[in-house]
């Protein structure tokens, strides 16, 4: 099926020369000057080799078929990750190369989405929010600005991000996963 340029995002499976290749982050970059282009990072599928490729935004791109399920995340073993298809039980395993920097942010029973190519999975996509919880930064100093600085902390699940002041070690909070950052304290 083809595609303008500019409507490629994250996860999506491109079609190439004959190839398929996984986009891992695609920016649309508009100049002062010239003409707008998207500019795509991708792993091609089959060796897991990094590509880098630019666009005219107005370009068509062959974007290819894939299945896409809901699956639940299970655990992690030597083997790779376990999914779970929640209506017919059916399990999947994914290995580390197709899930590349998502591992950070799985939880168990997660409901994740898993795009697969002719029963291979090929993808992995999380929810754009996730609730993690802060294990690990610096003290609250009296007199800081909330509106004006961040400061570094750890989740549980070994991610840096930045937070307000006020957030201390405990702290549920809400990220977003597309680059990281705060969103806001949970509600849980």
């Amino acid at each position: 099926m083809k595609v303008i340029a500019s409507s490629i995002r994250k996860g999506n499976v491109i079609d190439m020369d004959g190839k398929l290749y996984v986009v891992l982050t695609a920016q649309n970059i508009h100049p002062g000057k010239g003409t707008p282009v998207t500019q795509v990072d991708m792993r091609r599928i089959s060796d897991g080799i990094k590509v880098s490729e630019r666009w005219r935004t107005t370009e068509q791109v062959e974007k290819a078929t894939v299945e896409e399920r809901e699956f639940d995340y299970l655990y992690e073993d030597g083997e790779g990750w376990h999914f779970m298809e929640p209506t017919t039980y059916e399990q999947v395993v994914v290995a580390e190369d197709v899930m590349g920097d998502t591992k950070v942010y799985l939880q168990e029973g997660m409901r994740v989405w898993l795009k697969t190519f002719e029963g291979n999975p090929i993808s992995i996509e999380v929810p754009q929010k996730i609730t993690v919880e802060i294990t690990e930064t610096e003290p609250v100093v009296k007199g800081q600005t909330a509106s004006s600085s961040y400061k570094p902390a750890m989740t549980d699940s070994g991610l840096r991000v930045m937070v307000p002041p006020h957030i201390g070690v405990g702290t549920r909070i809400v990220i977003n996963t597309d680059d990281n950052t705060y969103v806001e304290r949970s509600k849980e």
